[in-house]
C-alpha cells in the first residue's frame, strides 16, 4: 500500500467535496484551530468506508501508518477520515495501540473528534483488553480535561447495553463531578442518562445523593430516562 498516495488521494476528494461555507460555518462552530474543507460527516465516512473495504483488507502494519499520516495534516476532515478508519478497523488494534489513541485524544481538542475516539475506539481497546483499566484509571486524573472526558466515554458502551463497569464509573464521576468544565459535566450527564435507559434504579440510586454536588447539566441530562417521581425526587435535592 502507497500511504502518500492514498492520503494524496483522500485531500483530492476533500477538495472536490469541499464548500467554503461550510468549512467557514464548521470551523466557527468547532472553534476550531484546524482547517477545514467544509465536507460533512456522512461524505468523510462513505471515503473512509471505501478505503477500509480495499481488498485485500488493511492490516494493522497498514492502518497505523495511514491514520498517522492523515491526523500529520492540518485539516479537520482528514483527521476526521483518520478516526473513522480506526473504528472500522477496531479489530485489528491491539492492546499497545492504546498509546496512539491517547496521543491523538491530546492532540484533538475538540469533542467532534475526541468522543468518537474515546466511546468507540478506546472503548473498544478497553472491552477487548481489561488490563487497560489501568490507563483509563490514570486518564480519569490527568490535567487535559479531555483525557479526563475520554476516561468517562470509554465506559459508555457497555454501560449503554446494559452492563459494563458502572462501578469504575462512579469512582471517575464522583471525583469529577463538581468540575466547573462544561465537557466533563455533560460526559458525566451523558453516561448517566444512556447507563438508565436500561437501569434507571441505579442511576436513581447514585445520583439521588449527590444531587446537590451535580452540575445543572449533569442532573438534567441524567434525570431524562428516570421515571417521573425520580426525576421529581432528584430535582428537589438539588
Amino acid at each position: 500500500m502507497d500511504v502518500d498516495q492514498l492520503v494524496a488521494d483522500v485531500d483530492a476528494e476533500l477538495r472536490r467535496q469541499g464548500s467554503a461555507e461550510r468549512a467557514a460555518n464548521e470551523k466557527a462552530y468547532l472553534k476550531s484551530r484546524l482547517d477545514h474543507h467544509g465536507v460533512g460527516v456522512p461524505a468523510v465516512r462513505l471515503l473512509a468506508r471505501g478505503i477500509a473495504r480495499r481488498r485485500p483488507a488493511l492490516t494493522r502494519e497498514e492502518l497505523i501508518p495511514l491514520v498517522e499520516a492523515l491526523w500529520s495534516g492540518t485539516f479537520y476532515e482528514r483527521r476526521r477520515v483518520a478516526v473513522e478508519l480506526l473504528e472500522m478497523c477496531a479489530d485489528r488494534l491491539r492492546a499497545e495501540d492504546v498509546a496512539l489513541v491517547e496521543r491523538l485524544l491530546r492532540e484533538a481538542e475538540t469533542w467532534a473528534l475526541v468522543d468518537e475516539l474515546a466511546a468507540i475506539v478506546a472503548g473498544g481497546l478497553v472491552e477487548r483488553h481489561a488490563e487497560l483499566g489501568a490507563v483509563l484509571d490514570r486518564w480519569a486524573a490527568d490535567q487535559d480535561f479531555w483525557i479526563r472526558r475520554s476516561a468517562l466515554l470509554a465506559l459508555l458502551g457497555p454501560l449503554r447495553r446494559g452492563g459494563g463497569d458502572f462501578a469504575r464509573f462512579s469512582r471517575y464521576a464522583d471525583a469529577m463531578l463538581e468540575e466547573q468544565e462544561f465537557f466533563i459535566r455533560k460526559a458525566i450527564g451523558w453516561v448517566l442518562r444512556e447507563t438508565a435507559r436500561k437501569r434507571p434504579d441505579l442511576v436513581y440510586g447514585w445520583l439521588l445523593p449527590r444531587a446537590a454536588r451535580a452540575s445543572g447539566v449533569t442532573v438534567r441530562e441524567a434525570v431524562k430516562p428516570l421515571t417521573a417521581p425520580q426525576r421529581a425526587a432528584v430535582l428537589a435535592a438539588r
